[in-house]
């Protein structure tokens, strides 16, 4: 059977399965495709869908997701429309960032950034974020492609199962590969609607670094009515404001981070919407895949923990963006439209625009917090209560950080810091008592495990005989006393 004419088409199907499977380079024959037509394959077809999996396949990394399609669908969307920054935008958008950093030392006690901020093209942007925009994707990237490689090996037949064990791997990076592009598309997306670096209530901008995007800008402002010098004093004001305090908190992107990440890794695919897609799923017409991809029908209804993940992690995006607006506000009061550019900004917030409304159809996520304007309240009674700097002081240690029930409850919070301002101690409660409690008696015992083991302690005669004393008296070691022995 050297020459392949005794072969049933069945076993030239399963031969060019094993090479390609293999990966052998120019494994797939043209004469054996043609004694296909007797299982009905076309050849042709055959050919096409083969040459585009082994070249997936054969440019697949071994480990993870290959992000650097991603990154090429990003940049060609960004790039598309995208125009360059004139000398004059750089002069006007830097004076507007220089006069907002001192009204901003006027509004908040954190200090300075460290570094000039930055003027950005559409592409800049994305260079500047896809990094975060990865680390936060990856999770559910990885979720999607190893449910896609389960689901269809599931559907192969058991007699099958030797011929296509290596396939595992293929359909991994089918799924990945479409899902980076899925991501890079709507990073792309984001750079033409994007601002400011903040402008996402994330941390996507490298640490203590502050940007605007002058084309977004432009775009942005025209149908306002409003003078482009106050818009662009706000802004800069805010994304100031949003820079300082992730440079000053050093602990919060980390923070804002990993509740992301935790909330995509609880993200767990429709595994029978995705059976159901794998029956019929053509690896060289992958489109069926990437609309479910980008709708999010393959992301079922959030779990239990993933409600409280996401309720965490909107209080958290409240928190910051409540305290960018108070801030901001302060900051840019002696502008004569700033109340109206403040509701405009926050309107825009609240509704999101269609590249954020796609992201989180691809991971899940809803990057507008629903209780920005209570927490922005509570940051306004705080500072009228206790000033600025003990507002800002809140943002020093994590442990410091208000809590959804002090969102709920600012007076709380007020009389906690007033008290502490006093030096007053604060009341005890049920918790304070259990804890005490709980201490003192676990030092009680370390004390006494320390007093049994420590050498030479009272009491151990063995210790003290092995140490060579002996009891102390009036003569001196050694000496005998006075008198006589008593019996």
């Amino acid at each position: 059977m050297a020459d392949g004419e005794d072969r049933s088409p069945e076993d030239e199907f399963q031969e060019l399965l094993r090479r390609l499977l293999g990966g052998q380079p120019g494994a797939i024959d043209p004469e054996q495709l043609s004694r296909l037509s007797g299982m009905g394959i076309d050849p042709a077809m055959m050919s096409a869908m083969m040459q585009q999996m082994q070249s997936a396949f054969s440019q697949a990394p071994a480990e993870g997701i290959s992000w650097d399609i991603a990154k090429r669908q990003a940049l060609h969307i960004a790039n598309q429309e995208g125009l360059g920054i004139s000398s004059g935008e750089r002069t006007d958008l830097g004076e507007a960032f220089a006069l907002a950093n001192l009204w901003l030392s006027e509004a908040t006690t954190i200090s300075e950034l460290t570094q000039a901020p930055r003027t950005l093209t559409r592409g800049g942007w994305v260079e500047a974020t896809l990094p975060v925009w990865q680390e936060l994707a990856e999770p559910v990237a990885l979720s999607i492609a190893d449910a896609l490689t389960a689901a269809l090996n599931e559907q192969v037949p058991e007699e099958m199962r030797a011929v296509v064990q290596g396939a595992g791997r293929l359909m991994r990076t089918v799924g990945g590969s479409l899902f980076a592009a899925q991501l890079g598309a709507v990073v792309g997306r984001l750079s033409t609607e994007v601002v400011s670096g903040g402008d996402v209530g994330l941390p996507v901008m490298p640490a203590g670094e502050a940007a605007i995007l002058p084309q977004n800008f432009a775009d942005f402002g025209r149908d306002l009515g409003i003078a482009d010098d106050q818009l662009a004093l706000y802004l800069a004001t805010r994304e100031l404001a949003h820079a300082r305090l992730f440079r000053h908190a050093r602990w919060l992107r980390l923070h804002v981070i990993s509740q992301v990440t935790e909330f995509a890794r609880g993200i767990h695919v429709d595994t029978s919407a995705l059976e159901d897609l794998a029956s019929r799923f053509d690896p060289s017409q992958p489109e069926e895949l990437r609309q479910a991809l980008e709708s999010g029908a393959l992301l079922p209804q959030r779990s239990e923990a993933q409600t409280a993940a996401l309720a965490r992690l909107e209080n958290l995006l409240a928190l910051i963006e409540g305290w960018v607006d108070v801030v901001t506000d302060a900051a840019t009061a002696r502008l004569p439209e700033a109340d109206r550019i403040a509701e405009v900004v926050r309107r825009r917030r609240a509704v999101g625009g269609p590249a954020e409304q796609a992201l989180g159809s691809l991971v899940g996520l809803e990057l507008r917090p629903r209780r920005l304007r209570e927490a922005a309240a509570m940051w306004r009674a705080v500072t009228d209560a206790v000033g600025a700097a003990d507002r800002d002081g809140l943002w020093d240690y994590p442990d410091l950080m208000p809590t959804a029930e002090d969102i709920d409850d600012p007076a709380a919070l007020v009389a906690r810091l007033q008290a502490r301002a006093r030096g007053d101690e604060p009341q005890r409660d049920a918790m304070d008592d259990a804890l005490e409690a709980l201490l003192n008696q676990a030092a009680s015992e370390e004390a006494a495990a320390d007093r049994d083991e420590t050498p030479g302690a009272p009491g151990d005669e063995a210790t003290d005989a092995a140490a060579g004393d002996e009891p102390a008296t009036d003569g001196g070691a050694g000496d005998e006393p006075e008198g006589p022995r008593p019996v």
